[in-house]
Order: C-alpha cells, then structure tokens, then sequence
C-alpha cells in the first residue's frame, strides 16, 4: 500500500474520530445519553476498523500471491533461457 494512500485512511479515520467527537460533546444531551453515545460510537468505530484492516489484508494477500506466481514464471523463463544457452554451448 503507497504512503499516501496510508495516509488519507489515518486522515479520514483520524477526522472522522474528531468530528464524532465534537458533535457528541456539543451535543445537548444527558451525561447517561452521551456515555451511550459515545459507546456505540466507539463499538460501530472498531467494527468499521476491523473490516477495513480485513480488506487491506485481504488485498494484500492478493498482492503477494499475484508476486509469487509472476516471480515464479520469472524463475521458470529464467531456467528455461539458462538451459537454452547450455544446449547452444
């Protein structure tokens, strides 16, 4: 994953914790209201991380096996020159 993508997930996620938080403080509601508030907000939040840490993972993985397999054709090409250039010797 590019840094700048890295950096606009920590961004947004970052700017959305401080908005949420923001709107809950500001907010006109009872103490018992905004511990509530700021609980399902936090379980909806790590939910919300959890997925995209299991997307990026995913993706990842996707990168690796897709690397391994065209390092390996490499390898295979590589093999089959050496082994051209012995026969020509």
């Amino acid at each position: 994953m590019s840094s700048t993508t890295t950096k606009f997930l920590a961004g947004f996620l970052i700017g959305g914790a401080v908005g949420a938080i923001a709107g809950i403080l500001l907010a006109p509601k009872s103490g018992e209201e905004t511990r509530k508030m700021l609980k399902d907000g936090a379980v909806d939040a790590l939910k919300k991380a959890d997925e995209t840490v299991k997307e990026i993972q995913a993706k990842a993985d996707d990168v690796v096996s897709d690397l391994q397999k065209k390092g390996d054709e490499i390898k295979e090409k590589l093999q089959n020159l050496i082994s051209q250039q012995k026969e020509e010797a």
